[in-house]
């Protein structure tokens, strides 16, 4: 790098010119986004070319990408062979409810484990995050136990109620990460000027901690969306199940309708699309700045 003569006495600065191996790991990064980022997408385009397909036509080898016949009544059939507009309704409130549990009780949580000074802070943050290496399916049978004995069962109540209490390990070391991030001058100024400790965590930290409350936000209605043990365990009337438990049901002992399960998971999936597209850039921002500090 350096300067060249221009008029005035004034310099222009002076790039060097790459050298092939910064050419060559240029062009090998972007192919290798381009390859995995068709690797990734494949298995969608995949779903969404077969459920525009007939039962045949799925399996048929060599395969089409492109169906022919093509068949858009899969979607009306799909989508009317089961009460999905119930199923849907059920799904999102029920993702609704956790987003809000989550977020609020979370982010409490957190706010007391990366601001408040108390004996053995680190010792009950570590146990917290130990409770991540516990399985899902282990908790499954007690608290199956206890719902059943609260009359919570064929309810909503055991897919929403936990939600209140903490909102999950990760979603805690989440936050506590992004409250770090945030100076400790911005809360000592709200205390002198009055405010609570409360009114700190809800004035000040909540609205700058917008970012990460998003990300944990998708993480939550995605975990919701998607979930199928829970539903399935503790839902017993249909018209109580939601979209994973209706798209399951596509499947008996002696058939599976193959074309309409298809166009019925292509369905469901537009709104995690819409989600992600409008809250992409909160949640590639919450993500990278939980990182800044430990």
């Amino acid at each position: 790098m350096g300067f060249v003569d221009a008029p005035a006495g004034q310099y222009v600065e002076r790039t060097a010119p790459k050298s092939r191996t910064d050419v060559f790991f240029k062009y090998l990064n972007i192919f290798l986004l381009w390859f995995f980022a068709i690797v990734m997408i494949l298995p969608f385009l995949w779903l969404v070319s077969s459920s525009l397909k007939t039962q045949n036509a799925i399996f048929q080898y060599p395969p089409d990408f492109i169906p022919n016949p093509m068949v858009p009544e899969n979607y009306i059939n799909a989508l009317t062979y089961k009460p999905f507009g119930q199923y849907f309704a059920n799904t999102l409130f029920v993702a609704g409810m956790n987003v809000i549990a989550v977020v609020l009780s979370a982010s409490f949580c957190a706010y007391g484990f990366a601001r408040i000074r108390f004996p053995g802070r680190d010792f009950w943050f570590g146990i917290v995050m130990a409770t991540l290496f516990l399985p899902y399916a282990i908790l499954l049978v007690p608290s199956f136990i206890i719902f059943t004995r609260l009359g919570w069962i064929d309810t909503f109540l055991p897919l929403v109620v936990p939600q209140f209490f903490g909102g999950g390990a990760f979603n805690i070391f989440l936050m506590r990460q992004f409250f770090r991030t945030i100076p400790e001058e911005i809360a000592d100024a709200a205390r002198i000027d009055g405010c609570s400790e409360l009114g700190v965590y809800w004035r000040i930290m909540l609205p700058l901690s917008k970012p990460a409350l998003i990300t944990i936000g998708i993480f939550t209605f995605l975990f919701a969306w998607n979930d199928l043990i829970g539903p399935l365990t503790y839902l017993r009337s249909p018209e109580n199940f939601t979209i994973a438990v209706g798209l399951a049901s596509f499947r008996s002992q002696t058939d599976i309708s193959w074309d309409l399960q298809l166009a019925a998971s292509a369905a469901v999936t537009v709104p995690v699309i819409i989600l992600f597209f409008f809250a992409q850039r909160y949640f590639i921002q919450g993500v990278v700045m939980t990182g800044l500090k430990g």
